[in-house]
C-alpha cells in the first residue's frame, strides 16, 4: 500500500491531479486495505494505523535496558507542540533546530510502518526503533 500511495503522491506532484483528487484516492486505497485485512475481520473492526505504538528498545553493553512504548496517536499530537515548544528554550533549541517536524508528521500520516533505527555500536550497545 505504501508504494500505492508514493504513486498518488508522485501523481500529484507531477500536476497530473490535485490534491483533493489525492487524498480521494489515498483513502480509497486505505479503505481498500483495512477491508481485506484479515485482523480487522477477525475482530471485527478495522485496524488503524494510529492504533499502533511506537516502541524505542535500547541495550548497553552493561545489559542495561530501556523500553519505551509510545502509542502513535499520542506522539502525532505532542510532535509539533513538543518541538514548538522546545524551540523557545536557549538551552534545547540547538538540539531541536535541525529536526524536520514536518517530515517526521508526514510520515506518520503516510503510516510509516516497521522498523525504523537500528543501531549496533562496536561496543555491544544497541538501539531500535519499530512501529508496530
Amino acid at each position: 500500500m505504501k508504494e500505492e500511495i508514493g504513486k498518488v503522491l508522485t501523481m500529484m506532484e507531477e500536476g497530473k491531479i490535485d490534491s483533493d483528487k489525492a487524498s480521494e484516492l489515498i483513502d480509497a486505497l486505505r479503505e481498500k486495505q483495512t477491508a481485506s485485512s484479515p485482523n480487522a475481520i477477525a475482530l471485527g473492526k478495522p485496524a488503524s494505523y494510529l492504533d499502533k505504538t511506537l516502541k524505542i528498545r535500547v541495550t548497553s553493553k552493561e545489559n542495561d535496558h530501556v523500553s519505551v512504548n509510545l502509542p502513535i496517536k499520542l506522539v502525532k499530537a505532542v510532535l509539533g507542540a513538543g518541538h514548538g515548544i522546545a524551540s523557545n528554550i536557549p538551552q534545547a533549541a540547538k538540539y531541536v533546530k535541525d529536526i524536520d517536524i514536518d517530515l517526521l508528521i508526514d510520515a506518520i500520516e503516510n503510516e510509516l510502518d516497521g522498523q525504523i533505527v537500528d543501531i549496533r555500536s562496536g561496543k555491544e550497545d544497541t538501539v531500535t526503533v519499530v512501529i508496530e
